[in-house]
């Protein structure tokens, strides 16, 4: 099966190709005879009942610094692809919001990897709200006695944005610190959105789990240990990656969760997982699969397009 597959992402040159989730995913994808197409977000449109995108057709390398290379530029017309990947980092503003309702047009008759409709509906720290018996405490709100109501509970809190990504503007509030007002006015000051506060997990110090599950089912899993004096555990800020297997828990957590993903079109999914509770379920942009595949051996991104090409066929 040979498939066009259009690739919906942030600027390709700038990619670390070794830790890249999309490049792996355009690399398996040509290495399996499909042919690619690339464009950037702002080139997504509508045109009076096309959905279109200007790109370019998309060849990948494993060659530091040149990594790619794209052929003429064209406008092509999404409904005639077999595949359309969503793939642009967040964060999850009415920009990214638009391109789900855009791509929800053509979706399934062409396939739209994640789901749009529900990665819309399902943004990370929305979609753990529905499995409550598996998360920390929680508390999403923007009135500033509601949040000092849950600090004053539960003492150690981490607070962020609600629809940030890659650990940016992650403060953790231990019981003596006298800082939330100020960041409540600051991020009060950014945006009209609400933010997330979670009870603190001292297990975090060893490790912030990240699950990839496909099609609902769970195929490993990289744990990712914060730099010392850091509460963040992300790798874009420094956090080190470790080969770790899937526990009891991991595994209750991922059959809570798995069939909803499976229902609900999400594909590739990333969930967080620090001790024993669920943190995040990421389904707009995921990463991981590099890490992954060095430390367990899986071609995750071939079992990827195992799923894709099944339901295509």
């Amino acid at each position: 099966m040979s498939l066009k597959v259009a690739i919906q992402m942030d600027p390709i040159g700038p990619i670390n190709i070794d830790a890249d989730s999309t490049f792996r995913i355009a690399e398996e994808a040509q290495a399996r005879g499909h042919a690619l197409f690339y464009y950037t977000p702002d080139r997504l449109s509508y045109r009076e009942g096309r959905v279109m995108a200007r790109g370019w057709p998309l060849i990948v390398r494993r060659d530091y610094g040149n990594h790619f290379t794209l052929g003429d530029e064209q406008d092509i017309d999404l409904a005639d692809w077999d595949v359309v990947w969503l793939r642009q980092d967040p964060p999850f503003d009415m920009g990214y919001i638009t391109t789900t309702h855009l791509l929800d047009m053509i979706h399934p008759a062409t396939l739209v990897v994640n789901d749009p409709f529900w990665v819309r509906n399902y943004p990370e720290k929305l979609l753990v709200l529905q499995f409550p018996e598996l998360t920390p405490p929680t508390m999403i709100a923007r009135d500033l006695a509601t949040l000092r109501e849950f600090k004053h509970e539960h003492g150690d809190i981490i607070l962020k944005p609600l629809y940030g990504n890659g650990g940016a503007g992650v403060f953790r509030l231990d019981p003596n610190d006298r800082n939330l007002a100020s960041l409540h006015e600051l991020f009060a000051g950014m945006n009209r959105e609400p933010l997330i506060a979670q009870k603190f997990l001292p297990a975090v110090e060893k490790g912030d789990k990240r699950i990839i599950l496909v099609d609902g089912e769970p195929v490993g899993a990289i744990n990712r240990v914060p730099a010392a004096g850091e509460t963040r555990s992300n790798m874009h800020v420094g956090g080190r990656p470790e080969k770790i297997g899937l526990s009891e828990r991991d595994r209750e957590i991922c059959a809570a969760i798995g069939p909803l993903l499976k229902e609900k079109g999400q594909v590739f999914v990333g969930i967080d997982v620090i001790g024993d509770w669920l943190t995040e379920i990421n389904v707009t942009s995921p990463t991981g699969i590099q890490e992954l595949e060095r430390f367990d051996g899986t071609n995750v991104a071939a079992k990827i397009w195992e799923a894709i090409e099944a339901k295509r066929a």
